[in-house]
């Protein structure tokens, strides 16, 4: 295997492989493969957080030229599923059907209306009658737990596994682990610190909103073709809710204008299929921004009571971190996001006797909770890095040097690890002192006047993540000889516009030697790549590109069989760069494109099309590791906050495409930035989302995220292809304690809730005078 400096395509920043069709308007997404005489589907929503359907007149609808059908909850199959996009069993509870009788939140599905057109299919939304019998909302996670309203009331609802849920009382799940004795081992800390910290619930906000078009194949299949993260998963999703065979379901993801998460989860997917399955007719079905931002999931909200005791010398004792989680109407994710955050939190300061982490996520009559990029390591790194660094100001110890105190060593394990789990890699040491370096926190004060109204402050926190989920999630790869000689790369990843499909080339060309150009990537086509679970979880580049190393290493094995075989010499004679093999003596020369049609036939030899398949998952999940230094500027009179640098330092082992990397971290650190000051998913009263459109629901523009530094330390994960970890989700997990601590050390305003707008800076600046 080539070393790093011989490596030809590993650790260099090409292009995306389809970045031209990109650009130029070219690339094929979902809306631009509807058939001209598809159906369009509508969905009309509920206007209440919680009701029992009592009727629904659709006479007056149904009389309408162009009205094909109208389904309301009396026509649909009565099996519950989750939309969770993860590996079966789902840890989600089954507790969703394509439509109910009881609706759970503002926007909530109530009929599918199918007509010739969309404006048809509007009009007819406006002449369905519903009669409803109103309840109270469930709208505070502090009083949901017994709540005279049961979100769920039905019999059915079910749970693959213990999560420790108990819907009748809305308990969607539960989770505790306690290690040590807690309370013992705070009485005996010289510092202990406290806070009750919010993280609220976020938006993915994908350029592209979700739609999906089906329709029937020539085989009488259902053929799927959506903007979705997981292909394989709707596949199962789509033949359990209508109760088909998967064999009868085709999913075909195109070009996909970004995901975050939110496409992790089913949405327009189900009713898509309904109506095409049901009429045997193609069928599309479209959001619009306010349906985006109003009927998919969101990041889960939650509250969090945290303490951290630490010796006199600075060695932290405890972690004790409590929640109330909101899982929203259906617990997709619910159980997962949390469990995930503790993996990617508490294991960074190893060196304490006790630790607690635990939650009720509860059922609320709001828009369900999903997946998110960091998926529950960003809500879980909120609490602990803010109070970190409470409990350095309250010691007097600068933050950087109480992190390095408590901070885990390669080759140790964490109270919150398995038995035999350590860290196996990371450059953590060597990425604070880069980002102490890019930041000159060494050289400057960490809070400074700017002007008369101005002061400027520094903060940092730290964060891990995961690379896949592990033990549970494997991909498999193929990669085949084409008859011209040339490679074809299949998997089941989706590529988000992350570059993703160029990374996995970049891993499978540097084994064959051969260059980028004579490979071709063909993804997420549950009929013709083989299964992969999908792009979450931070797991293409480590697991499917280790599959896609082992992949390529097989058919180079065979391609040097197959060489020697035709120049009748031994595989030890062959030498061969991917393109071109030769013996070693340099009398016998033989091409790929020479080689691939001999076997396309049988003159003298067998035919056979050379093919590579290999199938990973991995017994880890090793952990990336970022540091993040935010710099700002605070009002004092106003309290708006304004993001001046971030410095940030990655280390997400060896980095395939130093570019693709740096925008990865860049677009994280801006999406962290967004959820630090400015997003907040805000509901009336009665449980009316006030934020479904981008003038009232606020992400950061260019304008607002200041100058961003990103380097990266290469440490060497030896589980993964080539030293490899991931890098799409810890970007993200830093942002929101940074710039707690930067506004910290700027004015001494302490903020625990997110997000730090203005409003809530001012009046902690009036509090603390």
């Amino acid at each position: 295997m080539n070393t790093p400096k011989q490596r030809q395509h590993v650790g260099k920043s090409y292009k995306k492989v389809d970045a031209a069709t990109i650009l130029s308007g070219r690339a094929a997404y979902t809306e631009d493969l509807v058939s001209p005489h598809a159906l369009v589907i509508k969905i009309l929503r509920s206007p209440h957080a919680m009701a029992k359907i009592l009727d629904i007149d659709l006479k007056s609808a149904l009389r309408l030229p162009g009205v094909e059908a109208i389904y309301t909850y009396k026509d649909v199959p009565q099996v519950r599923f989750t939309l969770a996009g993860q590996s079966f069993p789902e840890p989600s509870a089954y507790d969703t059907l394509i439509l109910n009788q009881y609706v759970r939140y503002v926007g909530d599905g109530v009929a599918i209306v199918v007509a010739v057109d969309e404006k048809t299919a509007l009009q007819a939304m406006q002449m369905i009658r519903v009669t409803y019998d109103v309840m109270e909302p469930v709208l505070d996670i502090h009083t949901a737990l017994d709540h005279p309203t049961v979100v769920h009331p039905e019999e059915d609802l079910h749970y693959n596994m213990p999560v420790g849920g108990d819907p009748k009382r809305n308990l969607a799940c539960s989770y505790s682990r306690v290690t040590g004795d807690v309370e013992g081992e705070l009485a005996k800390c010289d510092y202990v610190v406290e806070g009750t910290y919010f993280d609220q619930a976020t938006s993915q906000s994908a350029m592209e909103t979700f739609r999906t078009f089906c329709n029937i194949d020539q085989f009488g299949r259902l053929v799927c073709t959506s903007s979705t993260q997981i292909p394989f998963h709707a596949r199962r999703h789509i033949a359990r809710a209508l109760q088909i065979p998967a064999a009868k379901v085709r999913v075909i993801k195109p070009r996909i204008g970004g995901g975050f998460g939110s496409k992790q989860t089913a949405c327009t997917e189900l009713y898509c299929a309904f109506v095409t399955w049901t009429l045997k007719k193609p069928a599309v079905l479209i959001y619009d921004r306010h349906e985006a931002n109003n009927c998919s999931t969101s990041r889960h909200a939650r509250e969090w009571q945290i303490r951290l005791g630490a010796t006199k010398d600075g060695i932290i004792q405890v972690i004790d971190m409590v929640a109330i989680s909101d899982a929203g109407a259906y617990g997709t994710h619910a159980f997962t996001t949390f469990t995930a955050g503790e993996h990617k939190s508490v294991p960074l300061y190893n060196k304490g006797k006790a630790v607690r982490y635990e939650s009720n996520i509860v059922y609320t009559n709001h828009m369900a909770g999903g997946a998110f990029r960091g998926y529950g390591a960003t809500e879980a790194l909120w609490p602990l890095e803010c109070a970190v660094t409470k409990l350095a100001k309250k010691m007097g110890m600068d933050e950087i040097e109480l992190r390095l105190k408590n901070l885990i060593n390669v080759g140790e394990t964490s109270l919150v690890y398995a038995p035999d789990e350590v860290l196996e890699s990371g450059l953590l040491k060597e990425a604070i002192a880069r980002a102490k370096e890019m930041a000159r926190w060494d050289e400057r004060p960490h809070s400074w006047q700017i002007d008369d109204t101005h002061r400027g402050g520094l903060g940092i926190a730290l964060a891990f993540q995961g690379s896949g989920v592990a033990n549970v999630d494997t991909a498999s790869v193929e990669i085949k000889l084409q008859d011209d000689g040339y490679y074809t790369l299949y998997t089941g990843s989706t590529d988000m516009g992350t570059g993703s499909n160029t990374v996995l080339m970049q891993m499978a060309c540097e084994v064959l030697g051969c260059p980028m150009e004579h490979m071709t990537c063909y993804e997420a086509d549950t009929d013709v790549v083989p299964f992969d679970p999908g792009s979450y979880a931070s797991s293409t580049t480590y697991v499917t590109g280790t599959a896609a190393k082992l992949a390529a290493e097989d058919l180079r094995a065979k391609l040097i069989r197959t060489f020697a075989k035709y120049m009748e010499v031994s595989e030890s004679d062959i030498e061969f760069d991917g393109i071109m093999a030769h013996t070693k003596d340099g009398k016998q020369t033989m091409t790929t494109q020479e080689l691939a049609p001999k076997l396309m036939v049988s003159f003298g030899h067998e035919a056979e099309q050379l093919v590579g398949f290999a199938t990973w998952g991995s017994h880890t999940s090793p952990p990336p590791f970022m540091v993040g230094i935010a710099e700002v500027s605070v009002d004092t009179e106003t309290g708006q906050v304004t993001p001046l640098d971030y410095y940030a330092v990655v280390d997400c082992g060896t980095v395939v495409n130093p570019a693709l990397a740096k925008v990865q971290a860049e677009g994280g650190i801006v999406q962290g930035i967004g959820m630090a000051l400015t997003e907040d998913i805000r509901y009336s009263p009665k449980g009316r989302l006030e934020t479904n459109n981008f003038m009232t629901y606020k992400i950061p523009t260019r304008l607002d995220m200041g100058r961003l530094h990103v380097d990266f330390v290469e440490s060497h994960e030896p589980t993964g292809a080539f030293g490899v970890k991931s890098i799409g989700e810890v970007v993200i997990n830093t942002s929101c304690p940074a710039i707690q601590g930067a506004i910290l050390n700027a004015c001494g305003a302490e903020l625990t809730t997110l997000p730090m707008n203005s409003e809530k800076v001012f009046q902690a600046l009036m509090a603390k005078e």
